[in-house]
């Protein structure tokens, strides 16, 4: 790309501190809209990647920000004003100082210089930029940082900050960590993407990008082409690419009466991963539901895929299963025993599926070890088809993709029986009250794995996002307990500058051992309050973390509970959150240890 077409890092940094501050989401698209009609490629492209976070590289790491910083002012400075702020790219960016003179910083640069001459034109161009004192392009920033050494790398972020203004700073280091986060969700982003289209008398949807936005990548030169109406739509034919997923809506119990049984189709919620299978000429992947690629994480269901002539793009929950002797997989038709009732044979017709609580052991396993897998066996219960044999389904009705999804699985089965792919099964119903029913039971007669139910319209066509009124999940009611604050820690983000990260503790034996942590469940003004409470109640000081007085009861409500080595306590909560904020209630009434513990025994 020729520089002369790119503008300076100015225009990206003035665009995310706009993009950050404004709270109007049509104020935020045009801000957007206009930066893509007046900015060149690629630098457009290159923004496009910073805010959708897509950019898949760190320029540098979060220790080496520190290792400069500290190198300018004094260690227990810069301390006092992290645990101040609370966010390491905003304190650097306001406590950095350029006052160290430009001759060591020079001579820095030409240290560098004469012992590396084969690199010379990297450290070149920070030359001629100081001479010039102007910002780069965001081009050039970002390609920069990818060619230079690595022992490069801090004298040109060096070389950034001191020509930078603090908001300036912010942006890079934000950008430069792959932290950037200003309230604007990738879907959003799709959405102004759309509107531009149209602004260039190109009519584009949303979901029109969706299906080609995982197959292409930054600065996003054929894609910007495509929606001005300028090129073909970019070609991701022969890709390994994810498509986004459909969502639904949370539904309560006295919405259910509207739930017309002969229109909606019932399902069991798993407890597990939600993940998408794609196998085609390129070969196999695994997605999350946001589109990371988690196909080395488990490399059992890939080989075992590879090895079948499976062609398609699959929805499904990813979850632990038992071992290979403790059952036998794809089987949703369970043999009836006599006084089963209907609801049993539906829930063990996937007695094969194991806790959540393994297959959280097998999670973030980038290379997981041959005895993990054996160990701990995975698979996926399959509930909805995208692609066959590449044929798009997604604008078929959900009873023909679903009838199509189980005919195809059933197929493949029956000549491979062990494939660790089961297929869901539809659960027939006569009235909401039957839908009551089946949550409330279905959790106990599974032992958990199940963790409620998906209602879907049977002419339901699959479309990304969370469309209104077409899928919904009704879930069980959580677990409740009473526990006692303990420590709080200051949040990230626009909660930086509170204490909103609290861990609680249930007694035993008169000592309060913790439980948990949460970080959400309460109002902007119960934080305040919170905050302000955590400040007059400190007795301790871990680094960041600050001890309390153990006086103050919250309610957490969690989905489950399980054995864990990660706490003092031996035990761990699912997805704890706060339900209320006991100010009446005395700590020495909290719940104890034990009442946790009996939850895991009654679910075992």
């Amino acid at each position: 790309y020729n520089s002369e077409y790119s503008i300076a890092m100015e225009e990206f940094t003035k665009l995310v501190d706009n993009l950050y501050f404004l709270n109007s989401n049509n104020a935020k698209q045009e801000r957007l809209l206009e930066y893509l009609r007046n900015t060149p490629d690629p630098d457009r492209g290159w923004a496009i990647g910073a805010i959708a976070n897509t950019i898949n590289f760190e320029f540098f790491k979060r220790r080496l920000i520190k290792e400069v910083m500290i190198e300018r002012v004094d260690p227990v400075l810069f301390d006092l004003s992290y645990d101040y702020v609370g966010e390491m790219s905003e304190t650097v960016a306001h406590l950095w100082s350029s006052t160290v003179s430009e001759s060591a910083t020079q001579s820095s640069m030409n240290h560098t210089t004469n012992n590396q001459h084969a690199e010379s034109s990297n450290i070149q161009i920070i030359e001629n930029n100081t001479q010039q004192n102007n910002l780069p392009s965001l081009h050039e920033v970002i390609t920069k940082f990818s060619d230079l050494p690595k022992k490069d790398v801090k004298t040109y972020l060096i070389y950034l900050l001191d020509i930078m203004t603090p908001t300036q700073r912010w942006a890079l280091l934000k950008l430069g960590t792959g932290g950037l986060r200003i309230g604007m969700s990738a879907r959003f982003l799709k959405k102004a993407l759309s509107e531009y289209a149209q602004q260039n008398n190109h009519n584009l949807t949303v979901e029109d990008i969706e299906r080609v936005w995982h197959g292409v990548t930054p600065p996003y030169i054929d894609l910007l082409n495509w929606i001005e109406g300028k090129a073909n739509i970019p070609d991701i034919a022969n890709k390994l690419t994810f498509q986004p997923v459909m969502l639904s809506h949370p539904l309560s119990e006295k919405d259910l009466v509207d739930i017309e049984p002969r229109s909606w189709q019932a399902e069991w919620k798993f407890d597990g991963v939600r993940a998408q299978l794609l196998a085609n000429e390129a070969g196999v992947a695994l997605y999350s539901r946001t589109g990371d690629d988690i196909s080395n994480s488990f490399p059992d269901i890939i080989d075992a895929i590879s090895q079948t002539a499976i062609r398609g793009r699959f929805d499904g929950e990813l979850v632990a299963l038992k071992k290979a002797h403790e059952h036998t997989l794809g089987n949703t038709s369970a043999e009836e025993t006599p006084g089963m009732h209907t609801l049993e044979k539906h829930v063990s017709a996937f007695s094969n599926v194991s806790s959540f609580n393994q297959l959280q052991q097998r999670l973030n396993k980038k290379k997981p070890s041959k005895s993990l897998i054996q160990k701990i066996p995975t698979g996926l219960i399959l509930y909805d088809v995208l692609e066959l044999a590449q044929q798009d389904f997604r604008q078929y009705s959900l009873d023909k993709r679903f009838s199509q999804l189980k005919d195809y699985i059933h197929t493949i089965l029956a000549t491979h029986p062990t494939l660790p792919l089961i297929p869901s099964c539809d659960i027939a119903f006569d009235s909401y009250s039957d839908l009551i029913v089946l949550k409330e039971q279905a959790g106990e007669l599974s032992n958990g794995y199940i963790e409620g139910l998906m209602l879907k319209k049977k002419t339901s066509t699959y479309i990304s996002g969370r469309p209104k009124n077409q899928w919904f999940k009704l879930k069980r009611d959580p677990k409740v307990i009473d526990a006692v604050i303990m420590y709080a820690q200051r949040g990230h983000g626009k909660r930086s500058s509170y204490y909103s990260d609290y861990t609680f503790g249930c007694w035993q034996d008169g000592q309060l051992l913790p439980v948990g942590k949460a970080y959400s469940g309460f109002t902007d003004d119960e934080l305040k309050k919170l905050d302000n409470w955590v400040r007059r109640n400190t007795v301790g000081r871990f680094g960041p973390v600050k001890e309390v007085k153990k006086e103050l009861v919250f309610e957490l409500a969690f989905d489950s509970v399980a054995q864990s080595n990660r706490h003092k306590s031996k035990i761990a909560l699912r997805f704890p959150r706060v339900n209320r904020i006991r100010w009446d209630k005395p700590a020495i009434e909290a719940d104890q240890l034990s009442t946790l513990v009996d939850m895991i025994e009654s679910h075992n």
